[in-house]
């Protein structure tokens, strides 16, 4: 589990130097009430995020049951008086990895703004804003951990901004930290006094984010305007926004692309479109709206169709696939976007061809419309498989499925929604009813969590048997 963590998820955001983990990690293990709560919760949440992806991670509700339940304890500890054991890089780190853990799990997912202003506050309170460079001398594995550490905070930041439609809470203003610099985790230590980066085109461990880095400026930029309650935003900065950041999308699915043979995955790939990719909506759609009477703004109802499609439709990875059907959250809101301007799409588009009376002008993109639609239809059931409870979406897309093949077959639309809603609720009641018998989900005992959970491996329904194989770190 903890093997995919750091295959999969420690790319992006850097959270937890992998040769310092192994080393609390092995430690942990051999005298578990020894180690201290953050590092338990760190060890604990790692095995989470990474059983998401175990071949099992869907059908095995034992396992998610306990992950809520070190989610819990992990806020809890998080949540309580503020004491040193938490103003500290390991309490951070803890935060980072709870509110990545909650978001692929969809453990409050849609809330993690309002947690990311406790977490930038608590990073600049021991000053991870400021670059270590202007603080009291410090080891370079110290500096760079800092440096990557206060990445991924924004990183996070800047996502939760834009689901939330938030301000990020945030500025270039506020923070000078340089970039953490381009080098693999083995090549530093506490030891070390001196780090050479490799060139920027030279792939390492850090490359991901540093190339995610590379667009923050122009997505801050792109929230700040989007959030603006004083001015509107004008088609000029639409238009050279998205020149930035195409810009640095392009760069990103090269880099990538040129590096697969060192490590660079398709799940990273598909993780990284999606983080860039979903800013297009929420900047263009206000001018997509109206291009149906301006066709000045063609383009943005272009840019967004392009980019639904995209994410309703990424290179198949059955890793990413997992993520999707789990993931709340950005997850989430990213299929939201994506239901939402595609189902406007084929509406729109049918509605024209009743009006024109050309029924197959534009077939090739009416099937590849309904195709997209089918596939987030069958999405949102396997994410209900997965968990999910609410239905809306599958119900949702089920009445856009009706009413456009009602409109072309030129037949009263409304019933033939109603129909479509009914026998959704009624496919998605026999999966909850499915699922149900299968599980035995107990919500955590928040009150015994702090003496409970992070007492020792059995008190967490650890079973080390099953961990360990799973775990390598060759």
């Amino acid at each position: 589990m903890v093997a995919l963590y750091f295959r999969f998820f420690e790319s992006t955001h850097r959270i937890l130097h992998r040769p310092t983990f192994e080393s609390e990690y092995a430690g942990f293990w051999s005298g578990p009430q020894n180690a201290p709560n953050g590092v338990r919760l760190k060890i604990l949440l790692a095995i989470g995020m990474g059983s998401s992806l175990h071949e099992d991670g869907l059908v095995d509700s034992e396992l998610r049951s306990l992950v809520h339940g070190w989610v819990y304890a992990a806020q809890t500890w998080l949540s309580g008086p503020l004491e040193k054991d938490r103003l500290d890089m390991t309490g951070l780190q803890v935060y980072c990895l709870t509110l990545l853990t909650r978001q692929i799990f969809s453990i409050g997912g849609d809330l993690v703004w309002v947690s990311t202003g406790s977490l930038l506050h608590t990073a600049m309170q021991i000053g991870m804003h400021r670059d270590p460079k202007h603080l009291p001398p410090m080891s370079v594995l110290q500096a760079e951990m800092r440096r990557r550490l206060w990445a991924t905070i924004l990183e996070i930041a800047t996502q939760a901004s834009l689901d939330s439609a938030m301000p990020p809470r945030i500025s270039l203003d506020d923070f000078d930290t340089e970039p953490p610099s381009n080098n693999n985790d083995d090549e530093m230590d506490e030891s070390t006094t001196t780090l050479e980066p490799h060139p920027k085109d030279t792939y390492t461990a850090t490359s991901l984010q540093l190339q995610l880095l590379d667009s923050l400026s122009t997505r801050l930029e792109i929230l700040r305007l989007l959030n603006c309650m004083h001015s509107q935003i004008s088609y000029r900065d639409v238009l050279n926004l998205g020149a930035k950041l195409s810009a640095a999308h392009r760069s990103c699915m090269s880099s990538m692309r040129s590096n697969e043979t060192c490590g660079v995955r398709l799940f990273h790939r598909n993780l990284v479109d999606l983080l860039l990719r979903r800013f297009f909506i929420p900047m263009h759609c206000p001018f997509a709206i109206e291009a149906a009477e301006n066709p000045l703004f063609h383009f943005s109802r272009k840019v967004i169709l392009d980019t639904a499609l995209a994410i309703s439709s990424p290179e198949y990875d059955e890793s990413f696939s997992r993520l999707m059907c789990i993931g709340g959250g950005m997850f989430r809101e990213a299929m939201r976007y994506a239901i939402s301007i595609l189902s406007f799409e084929l509406i729109s588009q049918a509605a024209d061809q009743c009006l024109d009376g050309v029924s197959h002008r534009n077939f090739h993109q009416m099937e590849l419309l309904k195709a997209s639609v089918r596939d987030m239809k069958s999405l949102s059931a396997e994410r209900i498989r997965a968990g999910e409870t609410n239905i809306k979406g599958h119900m949702f897309l089920s009445m856009i499925t009706a009413q456009v093949e009602a409109m072309e077959a030129n037949t009263p639309c409304e019933s033939a929604i109603a129909r479509s809603a009914i026998a959704s609720i009624e496919q998605c009641l026999v999966i909850l009813r499915e699922r149900a018998s299968r599980i035995s989900w107990r919500p955590p005992d928040v009150a015994s969590l702090p003496s409970a959970s992070l007492a020792s491996p059995d008190a967490l329904g650890l079973d080390l048997d099953f961990f360990l194989p799973d775990i390598d770190f060759a």
